[in-house]
Protein backbone atom coordinates (compact mmCIF):
# COMPACT_ATOMS: atom_id res chain seq x y z
CA UNK A 1 0.00 0.00 0.00
CA UNK A 2 1.59 3.40 -1.11
CA UNK A 3 2.08 6.24 1.77
CA UNK A 4 1.29 9.46 0.97
CA UNK A 5 2.54 12.49 2.55
CA UNK A 6 -0.13 15.51 3.11
CA UNK A 7 1.55 18.84 4.92
CA UNK A 8 -1.10 20.10 6.81
CA UNK A 9 -1.04 24.08 7.52
CA UNK A 10 2.20 23.95 8.84
CA UNK A 11 2.12 19.91 10.20
CA UNK A 12 2.80 16.62 8.28
CA UNK A 13 0.51 14.23 8.30
CA UNK A 14 1.81 10.84 7.04
CA UNK A 15 -1.54 9.01 5.67
CA UNK A 16 -1.88 5.09 4.73
CA UNK A 17 -4.97 4.72 2.24
CA UNK A 18 -7.64 2.31 3.02
CA UNK A 19 -11.09 1.43 2.25
CA UNK A 20 -13.47 4.12 2.43
CA UNK A 21 -16.19 4.38 5.34
CA UNK A 22 -19.24 6.84 5.84
CA UNK A 23 -18.43 9.87 4.14
CA UNK A 24 -14.90 10.14 3.95
CA UNK A 25 -11.70 7.56 3.95
CA UNK A 26 -10.20 6.18 6.87
CA UNK A 27 -6.66 6.84 7.13
CA UNK A 28 -4.09 6.26 9.87
CA UNK A 29 -2.82 9.10 10.66
CA UNK A 30 0.81 10.57 12.43
CA UNK A 31 1.15 14.00 12.80
CA UNK A 32 4.95 15.25 12.85
CA UNK A 33 6.89 18.71 13.02
CA UNK A 34 6.45 21.22 10.69
CA UNK A 35 8.51 20.86 7.13
CA UNK A 36 8.84 21.31 3.62
CA UNK A 37 11.15 19.20 1.99
CA UNK A 38 11.01 20.23 -0.93
CA UNK A 39 13.09 22.24 -3.63
CA UNK A 40 11.68 24.59 -6.45
CA UNK A 41 12.92 22.48 -9.14
CA UNK A 42 11.81 19.08 -7.55
CA UNK A 43 8.27 20.74 -9.79
CA UNK A 44 7.78 20.85 -13.32
CA UNK A 45 7.57 24.17 -15.15
CA UNK A 46 5.73 25.42 -18.22
CA UNK A 47 2.41 25.13 -16.65
CA UNK A 48 0.42 22.22 -17.71
CA UNK A 49 0.94 21.16 -20.72
CA UNK A 50 2.10 17.58 -19.85
CA UNK A 51 -0.07 17.09 -16.79
CA UNK A 52 -3.12 15.15 -17.19
CA UNK A 53 -5.79 15.30 -14.66
CA UNK A 54 -7.12 12.48 -14.83
CA UNK A 55 -3.83 10.25 -14.38
CA UNK A 56 -3.22 12.22 -11.31
CA UNK A 57 -3.92 10.16 -7.75
CA UNK A 58 -7.27 10.73 -5.85
CA UNK A 59 -6.78 14.51 -4.26
CA UNK A 60 -5.52 13.45 0.06
CA UNK A 61 -7.92 15.26 2.14
CA UNK A 62 -7.59 15.50 6.20
CA UNK A 63 -9.24 12.55 7.61
CA UNK A 64 -11.56 15.10 8.95
CA UNK A 65 -13.15 17.82 7.51
CA UNK A 66 -12.53 21.10 9.24
CA UNK A 67 -16.41 21.17 9.96
CA UNK A 68 -15.72 24.86 10.99
CA UNK A 69 -17.51 27.64 8.85
CA UNK A 70 -15.29 29.45 6.29
CA UNK A 71 -15.19 33.02 6.82
CA UNK A 72 -16.73 35.40 4.27
CA UNK A 73 -14.67 37.52 2.07
CA UNK A 74 -14.84 40.23 -0.99
CA UNK A 75 -15.69 39.45 -3.92
CA UNK A 76 -13.21 42.10 -5.27
CA UNK A 77 -12.55 44.14 -7.98
CA UNK A 78 -11.07 41.29 -10.12
CA UNK A 79 -14.05 39.25 -10.52
CA UNK A 80 -15.51 39.06 -13.87
CA UNK A 81 -18.39 37.43 -15.43
CA UNK A 82 -19.44 34.27 -17.76
CA UNK A 83 -16.45 32.08 -16.27
CA UNK A 84 -16.73 28.65 -18.34
CA UNK A 85 -17.07 25.35 -16.47
CA UNK A 86 -13.61 23.32 -16.85
CA UNK A 87 -11.14 21.68 -15.22
CA UNK A 88 -7.52 23.39 -16.37
CA UNK A 89 -7.76 27.16 -16.49
CA UNK A 90 -4.70 27.55 -17.66
CA UNK A 91 -5.29 28.35 -21.32
CA UNK A 92 -1.63 27.31 -21.99
CA UNK A 93 0.12 30.17 -19.41
CA UNK A 94 3.13 29.06 -17.19
CA UNK A 95 4.04 28.30 -14.06
CA UNK A 96 4.25 25.57 -11.40
CA UNK A 97 1.58 22.76 -12.30
CA UNK A 98 -0.83 22.65 -9.40
CA UNK A 99 -3.98 20.27 -9.25
CA UNK A 100 -5.95 22.29 -6.93
CA UNK A 101 -8.88 19.92 -5.03
CA UNK A 102 -12.17 21.72 -2.76
CA UNK A 103 -14.19 19.75 -0.72
CA UNK A 104 -17.35 21.91 0.37
CA UNK A 105 -19.18 20.56 3.30
CA UNK A 106 -22.05 21.69 6.11
CA UNK A 107 -20.08 23.19 8.70
CA UNK A 108 -22.64 22.43 11.14
CA UNK A 109 -22.32 18.37 10.47
CA UNK A 110 -19.75 18.15 7.70
CA UNK A 111 -22.50 16.80 5.17
CA UNK A 112 -20.57 16.88 1.97
CA UNK A 113 -22.77 19.57 -0.42
CA UNK A 114 -23.52 18.22 -4.16
CA UNK A 115 -23.76 20.33 -7.34
CA UNK A 116 -22.57 23.17 -5.64
CA UNK A 117 -21.24 25.31 -8.26
CA UNK A 118 -17.74 26.35 -7.08
CA UNK A 119 -15.65 29.26 -9.61
CA UNK A 120 -12.00 30.52 -8.82
CA UNK A 121 -10.08 33.02 -9.66
CA UNK A 122 -6.55 33.85 -9.06
CA UNK A 123 -3.53 35.84 -10.54
CA UNK A 124 -0.72 34.12 -13.24
CA UNK A 125 2.70 33.76 -12.02
CA UNK A 126 3.58 37.23 -12.90
CA UNK A 127 0.97 38.27 -10.09
CA UNK A 128 -1.36 39.13 -12.95
CA UNK A 129 -5.59 38.47 -13.34
CA UNK A 130 -6.99 37.84 -16.51
CA UNK A 131 -10.04 39.24 -17.97
CA UNK A 132 -11.60 42.38 -19.93
CA UNK A 133 -14.08 43.23 -17.35
CA UNK A 134 -11.19 42.98 -14.40
CA UNK A 135 -10.15 46.19 -12.93
CA UNK A 136 -6.72 48.45 -14.63
CA UNK A 137 -5.40 47.12 -10.99
CA UNK A 138 -6.24 43.70 -11.61
CA UNK A 139 -4.57 43.52 -15.48
CA UNK A 140 -2.10 46.05 -15.11
CA UNK A 141 -2.73 47.02 -18.93
CA UNK A 142 -1.34 43.61 -20.15
CA UNK A 143 -2.75 42.53 -23.17
CA UNK A 144 -2.57 39.22 -23.24
CA UNK A 145 -4.17 39.00 -19.75
CA UNK A 146 -6.99 41.44 -20.72
CA UNK A 147 -7.92 38.73 -24.07
CA UNK A 148 -8.46 35.84 -22.44
CA UNK A 149 -9.59 34.50 -19.04
CA UNK A 150 -6.80 32.55 -17.62
CA UNK A 151 -6.52 31.06 -14.28
CA UNK A 152 -10.43 31.32 -14.24
CA UNK A 153 -12.84 28.31 -13.88
CA UNK A 154 -16.07 26.69 -12.36
CA UNK A 155 -17.15 23.26 -11.48
CA UNK A 156 -19.47 21.68 -9.63
CA UNK A 157 -18.69 18.88 -6.93
CA UNK A 158 -19.95 15.67 -6.83
CA UNK A 159 -21.45 13.56 -4.11
CA UNK A 160 -18.58 14.05 -2.09
CA UNK A 161 -18.65 17.55 -2.11
CA UNK A 162 -15.49 17.76 -3.98
CA UNK A 163 -14.59 19.77 -7.20
CA UNK A 164 -10.61 19.58 -8.73
CA UNK A 165 -8.67 22.33 -11.09
CA UNK A 166 -5.78 22.50 -12.91
CA UNK A 167 -3.61 25.55 -12.50
CA UNK A 168 -0.71 26.70 -11.42
CA UNK A 169 0.98 28.25 -8.26
CA UNK A 170 -0.33 31.53 -8.32
CA UNK A 171 2.44 34.91 -8.59
CA UNK A 172 2.22 37.40 -5.90
CA UNK A 173 1.05 41.23 -6.45
CA UNK A 174 2.05 44.72 -4.70
CA UNK A 175 0.24 44.60 -0.51
CA UNK A 176 -1.53 40.65 -1.08
CA UNK A 177 -0.02 37.14 0.08
CA UNK A 178 -0.45 34.43 -2.42
CA UNK A 179 -4.72 33.72 -2.51
CA UNK A 180 -7.15 31.79 -4.79
CA UNK A 181 -10.57 33.46 -4.53
CA UNK A 182 -14.00 31.48 -4.56
CA UNK A 183 -17.52 32.06 -5.12
CA UNK A 184 -19.88 28.83 -4.23
CA UNK A 185 -23.56 28.93 -5.85
CA UNK A 186 -26.21 26.36 -5.44
CA UNK A 187 -29.77 26.48 -7.04
CA UNK A 188 -28.62 29.68 -8.11
CA UNK A 189 -27.98 31.50 -4.72
CA UNK A 190 -24.66 32.39 -3.73
CA UNK A 191 -23.57 30.79 -0.21
CA UNK A 192 -19.92 32.30 -0.22
CA UNK A 193 -17.36 34.39 -1.42
CA UNK A 194 -14.02 33.74 0.04
CA UNK A 195 -10.32 33.35 -0.38
CA UNK A 196 -7.89 30.86 0.50
CA UNK A 197 -3.84 31.42 1.14
CA UNK A 198 -0.53 29.40 1.19
CA UNK A 199 2.24 28.62 3.63
CA UNK A 200 4.77 31.13 3.57
CA UNK A 201 6.90 28.61 3.82
CA UNK A 202 6.32 26.52 0.63
CA UNK A 203 5.79 29.91 -1.08
CA UNK A 204 9.43 31.21 -0.56
CA UNK A 205 10.48 27.94 -2.00
CA UNK A 206 8.58 28.29 -5.25
CA UNK A 207 8.97 32.34 -5.35
CA UNK A 208 12.73 31.60 -4.69
CA UNK A 209 13.54 28.59 -6.41
CA UNK A 210 11.58 27.44 -9.22
CA UNK A 211 12.29 28.85 -12.33
CA UNK A 212 9.13 30.22 -13.51
CA UNK A 213 8.89 32.99 -10.90
CA UNK A 214 12.55 33.47 -9.33
CA UNK A 215 13.36 36.24 -12.00
CA UNK A 216 10.96 38.57 -10.03
CA UNK A 217 11.86 40.30 -7.41
CA UNK A 218 11.02 39.42 -3.20
CA UNK A 219 7.29 39.68 -2.77
CA UNK A 220 6.34 42.08 -0.38
CA UNK A 221 3.60 41.12 1.88
CA UNK A 222 3.07 37.76 3.74
CA UNK A 223 0.57 36.30 5.57
CA UNK A 224 0.64 38.09 8.39
CA UNK A 225 1.27 41.66 7.02
CA UNK A 226 -1.83 40.94 5.05
CA UNK A 227 -4.89 42.73 5.65
CA UNK A 228 -7.25 40.48 4.95
CA UNK A 229 -6.63 37.11 5.41
CA UNK A 230 -8.60 35.84 8.35
CA UNK A 231 -7.15 36.90 12.07
CA UNK A 232 -7.59 32.79 12.57
CA UNK A 233 -6.15 31.61 8.93
CA UNK A 234 -5.04 28.18 9.87
CA UNK A 235 -8.52 26.56 8.41
CA UNK A 236 -8.10 28.98 5.21
CA UNK A 237 -4.55 27.58 4.18
CA UNK A 238 -4.16 25.11 1.58
CA UNK A 239 -2.55 21.28 2.68
CA UNK A 240 -0.39 20.37 0.24
CA UNK A 241 1.00 16.88 -1.41
CA UNK A 242 3.97 16.55 -3.71
CA UNK A 243 3.03 13.97 -6.35
CA UNK A 244 5.28 12.12 -8.48
CA UNK A 245 6.03 13.88 -11.63
CA UNK A 246 6.52 17.15 -10.50
CA UNK A 247 3.04 18.71 -9.35
CA UNK A 248 2.01 20.13 -6.64
CA UNK A 249 -1.97 18.92 -4.95
CA UNK A 250 -3.66 21.45 -2.62
CA UNK A 251 -6.64 20.69 -0.98
CA UNK A 252 -9.02 22.45 1.35
CA UNK A 253 -12.38 21.46 2.81
CA UNK A 254 -14.48 24.46 2.66
CA UNK A 255 -17.49 24.89 5.51
CA UNK A 256 -21.31 26.29 4.29
CA UNK A 257 -23.24 27.90 7.48
CA UNK A 258 -25.84 27.91 5.66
Amino acid sequence: MKRRTLMLGGATIVASLVAAAAFWPRRQIVVAARTFDWKGTDFLSGGTRSVALEKLPAPLFRTRPNCVATNAQTLGPCHVNDIPARQDVTEGKAGLPLRLAVRIVHAADCRPVENADIEIWHTDHRGIYSGREAANMCTLDDAAAISGLAFRGRQLTDAAGQASFLTVYPGWYKGRTPHVHCRILAEGRELLVSQIYFDDALSDIVYGGHPDYRRRPPRDTRNDQDGLIPQDAVDHIFDFEKLDGGVLSATITIGLSS
